[in-house]
This record gives structure tokens, sequence and C-alpha cells, in this order.
């Protein structure tokens, strides 16, 4: 099947989800990069590309499904996972062992208890893979709330990996260039995907990881209130509530209380 069959076959999807029923809230918590952890109103964890970067912290994440980008080691290691063996393991790739390349796209479109996944084909870098490889956008559908994390783009979204994009709520977007997209790069993609309630940028420089860029440039030509900085590393979502667009920056550690 090629990539535009598979984006095709998201389709009946997307119209459902712009119908979706309102749901109660969606917990969402960063732990630096591209980790995140997103608990529905059921209990239900899903982790999206967890890290072993020691400067971050450590933090005790349990899982029930985890979701990989890419197969790079600071996307990938569920060992640092509280409750080892008892999560479900989701690739956005194929391993080809006896191919001359190594790997290739891995569809996904199911259900795992309350939540729904889907994987769109992308690419590491803007050659098409040929530097960095392949790279799995993750839409995922919990509580009448869509979120998209962008794993580790390196390019621009063409037209047809925007058209499963429609009706997000929460981006999860690469801002910090070097590896993937930069600040304008994401800027870009952000008008593209154009989500309803939030974007969360992440994998960017700070105090603790300067291996990357800061997230100052991509916020650059913002209006004055857009951008609202999170006291903490976690948030809530909620369907019910009518949206307002804004650019949430989220800390890589818990909230700190007066």
């Amino acid at each position: 099947m090629n990539t535009a069959i598979r984006l095709l076959a998201c389709l009946p999807w997307i119209v459902a989800a712009a119908n979706a029923a309102p749901g109660d809230d969606v917990q969402i918590t960063w732990h630096g990069q591209s980790f995140f952890e997103v608990v529905s109103s059921k209990g239900t964890r899903v982790v999206f590309d967890p890290h072993g970067i020691e400067n971050f912290g450590k933090n005790s994440v349990s899982a029930d499904m985890v979701l990989l980008s890419h197969p790079h080691t600071d996307h990938t290691r569920v060992d640092v996972l509280a409750n080892a063996g008892k999560f479900e393991v989701v690739k956005g790739w194929k391993d080809q062992k006896e191919s001359a390349q190594r790997v290739t796209f891995n569809p996904i479109d199911q259900q795992f208890k309350d939540v729904r996944i889907a994987s769109v084909p992308s690419f590491h870098d803007d050659q098409g893979g040929l530097r960095r490889g392949i790279n799995t956008i993750w839409i995922l559908e919990i509580d009448g709330i869509r979120i998209a994390h962008l794993g580790d783009l390196g390019h621009v979204l063409t037209p047809a990996q925007t058209r499963p994009l429609k009706y997000i709520d929460v981006l999860m977007i690469p801002v910090g260039g070097v590896y993937t997209i930069n600040g304008a790069e994401a800027r870009e993609v952000a008008r593209q995907v154009n989500p309803r309630r939030m974007i969360l940028p992440m994998h960017y420089g700070s105090k603790v990881y300067e291996d990357l860029l800061p997230v100052d440039e991509f916020l650059e030509e913002q209006t004055q209130g857009s951008v609202e900085r999170v006291n903490g590393n976690s948030l809530t979502v909620s369907s019910k509530i009518p949206p307002a667009w804004r650019i949430r920056l989220l800390s890589h550690e818990p909230s700190k209380k007066p």
C-alpha cells in the first residue's frame, strides 16, 4: 500500500472527528524532549517517545501504551518506564532485516481501550529520509480531543500529510532545529495544521539541555497574549470547553506550589 492510499484511509476518521462527542478532561504531562504522557478520563496512559536524558531528571512514569516515532535512542527508552512489561509498544516503523532498506513505515489505525491511534508517514529530514531516516506522526483521539505528536519531523508538511491532520486540538511540535525543523519551519507547520486549541512546543534547547536551539525563534511574530508559560509540566484539556487557541510552554519539572 503506497503512502497516498494509507493517508486516504484516514479520511473517514477525520470526518468522524469533526463531529466527535464531548468528553472529560485529558491530562497531558511533558517530561522533556519529545517525551509526553497523556492520560484519559478513564485512566488509560499513552506515552510518546520516552528518553533517558538525565538532565531532565527522573520521573516515575507508567504506561498502558507507548508510541515510538522513529528508531533513535532518545525516543525509544521504554526501559525508563516504571511498569516494565505491562504496556504495549507500538512502533511507527517495521524492521526489514532481510532488505537493503533498514526500516519501512508501519501503517497504524487502531483502537486501544478508550483511545484511537493512527500513524502518518513523514521523514526526519528534508531529503526524503536520506540523512536521518523516517519519522512517524502520531494522531491520538482521546475523550473527544485529537492530539498530533510530530515526533522528530524534519520538513514542512505535504498536502497529503496535512489532510489527516485536520481538526487537531493539540499539536506537539519540535521547534529546536539541528535534528528537526527549526523555529521558522515549525511556525509554517503550525499554520499548516492550524490546531483548534493549543500548541505544545517540544524538542528544543533549555537551561538543562543545550544541544538544541531555544524556543525563541518559534515564538517570533506571535501576538501578545498568544503565549502562556505554564507553571509546571502538566495541564488538562477538555472538549467541553470552547477552543481558545494559544501556545503553551510547559516546564519539564512539576509545578512549584507557592
